[in-house]
């Protein structure tokens, strides 16, 4: 299966996906963002960022995973701040799935010898919710599985 299929069917499959052994739950002071993961992909925890805005979690294989709230102070909709994404990513990103839901957004593609993912929730208060996964392009068998189960784990008020 090409990366072009599989991340947009992990993320609707994600409850068919394989369990793994332990799994956590992250959840932001600050946003009330959430996400769970298997605490198996990502050995490090990074330090937070001092304005308390979220997590970013790295494996020693090259893949991360940030997890982070934000303020939508601009009252961006879902549609403007994929086209947002899709500006920033444009140059040397190549975006291989991108839409826009109600109150979500997901893009994601190539880096380099990476692949990217990103899942962003609209909440309350003018909330974003988001996590965004990286990982080297050789380990997608390792890190596709997990992909749509992190994603759909994402949330907050």
């Amino acid at each position: 299966m090409s990366f072009r299929i599989a991340l947009p069917l992990a993320a609707m499959l994600g409850a068919a996906s394989p369990a793994f052994a332990d799994s956590l739950t992250y959840t932001n002071a600050r946003f009330g963002t959430h996400v769970t993961f298997p605490a198996e992909l990502f050995e490090t925890r990074e330090e937070p960022p001092a304005n308390g805005d979220g997590m970013k979690w790295t494996s020693s294989d090259g893949g991360s995973m940030g997890v982070f709230g934000s303020w939508n102070v601009t009252e961006l909709s879902p549609a403007d701040y994929l086209q947002q994404l899709i500006d920033f990513r444009g140059g040397e990103d190549d975006i291989t799935y991108k839409r826009a839901g109600k109150d979500w957004v997901v893009i994601s593609g190539t880096q380099g010898p990476d692949i990217f993912y990103e899942r962003h929730e609209f909440g309350a208060q003018s909330a974003i919710h988001s996590v965004v996964l990286t990982y080297p392009r050789s380990l997608e068998a390792k890190y596709n599985p997990a992909v749509g189960p992190i994603a759909n784990s994402l949330g907050g008020p």
